[in-house]
């Protein structure tokens, strides 16, 4: 199995086109979901872009999933980039699906020299609630759903931890829908 992170476009008209698709997307990525494919994701706050963080046996799979999803077919996503993790730390729980956009937290990116010893903090972190799942990818590039909607809060303790390049970490707000 690989653990993958999708990075969607959405189209300019995301607003409306979404409505009429949007049931049967929910219905089908909670499905996905509970299939043990999707581990997590959402939009961004202003709908532009989507994150979604797939288990699957290979990315030809991941590719499929997306390409199958009612908003890739119904033209709401235009584009996608899929990425597999070389390490990955999956979520201690499910969260319920909330699709109100009220769970607002930070997906933080950063370079870390050495994973190894990065993946203790970022164990650390999902220990103490404050990260809900996240890796790195080939040459310690790292994703990391912290849950809180404070960019700065999330990143302090990475900061602190002084493994991650300095200046490298940035925190951008997410809509945790599953």
């Amino acid at each position: 199995m690989i653990y993958c992170h999708v990075g969607i476009t959405a189209a300019e008209d995301y607003a409306t086109r979404r409505g009429l698709h949007r049931p049967a997307h929910l219905e089908r990525i909670a499905g996905l979901r509970a299939q043990g494919f999707v581990v997590g994701g959402g939009p961004a706050p202003d709908g532009k872009t989507a994150d979604l963080f797939y288990r699957a046996p290979d990315l030809d799979t991941v590719v499929r999933l997306v390409e199958e999803d009612p908003y890739w077919k119904g033209g709401v996503w235009t584009g996608y980039k899929p990425e597999a993790f070389s390490q990955f730390l999956e979520p201690w729980r499910q969260v319920e699906i909330l699709t109100d956009g009220t769970r607002v937290v930070t997906l933080v990116e950063g370079l870390a020299p050495d994973v190894e010893m990065a993946s203790f903090a970022l164990i650390e972190a999902r220990g103490a609630g404050r990260m809900a799942f996240g890796g790195f990818f080939p040459g310690g590039r790292t994703l990391a759903l912290m849950n809180t909607p404070d960019s700065a809060q999330a990143l302090l303790p990475l900061t602190e931890s002084g493994l991650w390049t300095p200046g490298t970490l940035t925190g951008r707000s997410f809509i945790h829908v599953l």
